[in-house]
């Protein structure tokens, strides 16, 4: 079980893998929003040993991972935000946000929802 917590910031973007209990998969690594580097993180993701779940939040697109045929669930900021809102500090921290993230994905493992890309959606009339 790896749940992968991703924090989109504009160019780039935190990366966070946890499994249970804490432990550290991968050390928050910032992952550049180039044609090449969102490739390789899912050749990495694709490479871990057992399921693996990504989530983000909803404030970017992210087609590498669209396409990669992983479980990736978008949430919105808000509800990370006040996820797990216990400290005192209230700084704002990429690595610290990608980890809260994962966290979450842990927490919420069978409740969260895959993204379906719009185009994938059938609209009825």
């Amino acid at each position: 079980m790896n749940a992968v917590g991703i924090d989109v910031s504009k160019g780039k973007s935190m990366i966070a893998v946890m499994r249970p209990f804490g432990e550290i998969v991968a050390s928050p690594f910032e992952v550049n929003h180039t044609t090449e580097e969102p490739s390789k993180l899912v050749e990495m993701l694709k490479n871990l040993d057992g399921e693996t779940k990504i989530v983000t939040e909803c404030t970017g697109v992210y087609h590498a991972l669209n396409e990669s045929e992983m479980f990736v669930s978008t949430v919105k900021p808000i509800i990370t935000r006040k996820y797990d809102n216990n400290s005192i500090r209230k700084s704002k921290n990429d690595k610290a946000d990608a980890i809260k993230i994962a966290n979450y994905t842990l927490t919420n493992w069978l409740k969260l929802q895959q993204f379906i890309p719009e185009e994938d959606v059938r609209h009825i009339c």
